[in-house]
């Protein structure tokens, strides 16, 4: 295990990226947004509106983003009596020892303001009788701060008013054009998958190449030339079988950076939400989550016998942080040998069940199970990443000009395990600090009217594109070695499964020159292992159990030694450079300074800190 404090601050470029045509089609802007959740919508949204000429690309509809699908609310110390402090705390202890704490206090701190920011944006929370904000509890937190919309469907709500504030601004935008007006623009790419980031010779971002699915060839490619790129994709949950992250969430933001030189940290602490809605052992893919809220409002989790087994586990029950949760239904399990524990909650009755949680009852109504007569089936599965590509407090990674923002980041305000609902504020307060870094650094430099030119694409396969049918192998790797439970001899066994994929592809290509055809489901695929390996890697070194890390061979935590974080970077022979940090606190990410004479204009990264942070 190796050790250190500092980065290299020289851009280490891998050279290293998907197979595919050269693109044959380029537009230029400013800025290039990926992802269309709450992280990517808000950047898109700050960007244009401090005169940037942004493009937005996702990989389905603007709606389709993982943002839609959260049932929680969003965290913010909006409530009589409650204090940023006091969100500091819970967010601190759910983190197990490894938040950065000036991240921390950074988001919450900011975090009630960006709320208040997002209902001008038109998005509208449940409100009691009064017109105050209807404030609910959930895991980890001692005050009820969650905001909340429809009862269970926040993310939709907020997903809604921000596309319809983008859709707003693009039709203006193009009204403007039309009558002769000069305005930066707001373009949307839809259904696109982003392949890899485009660099000049200096390391610097130029932009994306992108496959619009549906239009032009099976494998065609284009291109956003830009001088600064935002990855906002969201999750990886489809690296593994059974999780609650939509399809799309294939880690492919986490893969391109780590193609690109960028470092990830912490990716072995993935949160298993503990109540995803169990419809059997054969069951893969998205599942029905049942949302922390419905315990928040008094829910219990019992065994067959309905026996209440987290209370004594922990002082908050049901509500404690959710690896304690999912670890205390696995424990269960494994004491019965079964394959499922209930979440009861037949006292709410059907009017707070169809007021309170419309869509959750609609998806059990839907697999043949009816909440308010009976419990429902719950069980683990793959929800959240706490790590990702790292960043500062301004979201900058350590490529320049690429900024990471919401789940594919890790800016160490989550540590070892995130606090419910948590994640919808951090997208939304980096989101408008990444756009405020980018506009600063934009108008300082003229950026906007200088595209860094891109490193020629490579027009032969240099490295090897897997299978579809690979994806399901994956998938089954990582279950079954590096779930909820894990330890040295099923970790080595996925590891080693991982390689052995990775060579087979390698061999095909040295012997023959072929590889997989270029296209959506094979760049998928390649993304999956990509992120799983890096998964496996920092699993197998962290010998402790803390957070949603669960070390069954490591039982204990271990502060003298592994309070500190785990960094991989993928070198140019796609082997992987792995290290570990001093402290729990992340070292600087900015690069180095670049040669103005180079660049056509001074070095874009300022001191780390902002004015109002010191």
């Amino acid at each position: 295990m190796t050790s250190t404090g500092t980065i290299n601050t020289g851009t280490i470029s891998t050279g290293i990226r998907l197979h595919a045509p050269a693109p044959g089609w380029a537009i230029t802007a400013d800025v290039v947004v990926v992802g269309s959740g709450i992280a990517g919508l808000t950047t898109a949204l700050r960007c244009q509106a401090a005169g940037l000429n942004t493009v937005v690309v996702t990989k389905a509809r603007l709606d389709d983003g993982s943002t839609r699908w959260a049932q929680g609310g969003i965290a913010a110390a909006l409530g009589e009596g409650d204090t940023p402090e006091q969100h500091l705390d819970d967010t601190l202890v759910a983190g197990a020892g490894l938040c950065d704490e000036d991240a921390v206090r950074l988001l919450v701190t900011e975090g009630p303001d960006a709320v208040r920011r997002l209902i001008d944006t038109g998005a509208q929370f449940d409100e009691s009788s009064e017109g105050r904000l209807e404030l609910a509890r959930e895991g980890g937190h001692h005050r009820r701060r969650i905001a909340h919309a429809g009862g269970d469907a926040t993310g939709a709500e907020i997903s809604r008013a921000l596309v319809e504030a983008v859709n707003g601004v693009i039709e203006a935008v193009n009204e403007a054009v039309t009558s002769g007006t000069r305005a930066r623009g707001l373009r949307a790419i839809e259904n696109a998958l982003v392949l890899d980031l485009l660099t000049d010779a200096d390391g610097r971002t130029a932009g994306v190449t992108l496959h619009v699915m549906g239009e032009g060839q099976h494998d065609g490619v284009g291109a956003v030339h830009a001088p600064a790129v935002v990855l906002a994709t969201g999750g990886m949950g489809q690296v593994f079988s059974a999780t609650t992250n939509p399809s799309v969430s294939t880690g492919d933001g986490v893969a391109l950076a780590l193609r690109a030189g960028a470092e990830v940290s912490d990716l072995e602490f993935v949160q298993f939400h503990p109540t995803v809605l169990f419809l059997g052992p054969e069951a893969e893919g998205q599942q029905p989550l049942v949302s922390e809220a419905v315990r928040g409002e008094g829910a219990h989790l019992v065994d067959a016998d309905g026996t209440r087994f987290m209370v004594g586990q922990h002082e908050l029950a049901e509500l404690a942080p959710r690896d304690i949760v999912a670890k205390g239904i696995m424990r269960r399990m494994q004491e019965q040998g079964v394959e499922h524990m209930y979440l009861d909650a037949r006292h709410f009755g059907a009017e707070m069940w169809e007021h309170r949680f419309p869509t959750i009852l609609a998806a059990c109504r839907a697999h043949g199970i009816d909440p308010v007569t009976e419990p429902v089936p719950v069980a683990p599965a793959a929800h959240h990443a706490s790590g990702g590509v790292r960043t500062d407090s301004r979201g900058r990674t350590t490529v320049p000009g690429l900024y990471a923002c919401g789940e594919v980041a890790c800016t160490g305000v989550h540590g070892a395990n995130r606090l419910a609902s948590n994640s919808l504020l951090e997208g939304l307060v980096y989101a408008e600090r990444i756009a405020a870094d980018i506009a600063a650094s934009q108008a300082e430099n003229s950026l906007h009217a200088r595209v860094p030119q891109p490193v020629p694409y490579p027009q032969k396969p240099e490295h090897p594109l897997l299978e579809p049918e690979a994806r399901f192998a994956i998938q089954r790797i990582m279950t079954q070695g590096a779930g909820v439970l894990r330890s040295a001899e099923p970790l080595a066994a996925a590891a080693e499964a991982l390689d052995q994929l990775d060579t087979d592809a390698r061999d095909a290509l040295d012997e023959n020159g072929k590889t997989a055809e270029p296209g959506v489901d094979t760049w998928e695929t390649t993304n999956l292992l990509c992120v799983a390996r890096v998964l496996v890697a920092a699993a197998r070194l962290r010998e402790e159990t803390r957070g949603c890390h669960w070390r069954e061979d490591h039982a204990d935590r271990d502060d003298t030694h592994w309070r500190r974080h785990i960094v991989v970077r993928l070198n140019p022979d796609r082997a992987l450079a792995v290290r570990t940090t001093d402290t729990p606190d992340f070292p600087p990410t900015a690069p180095r300074t670049l040669d103005p004479a180079r660049t056509g204009g001074t070095s874009t990264h300022r001191p780390e800190r902002l004015p109002q942070e010191q």
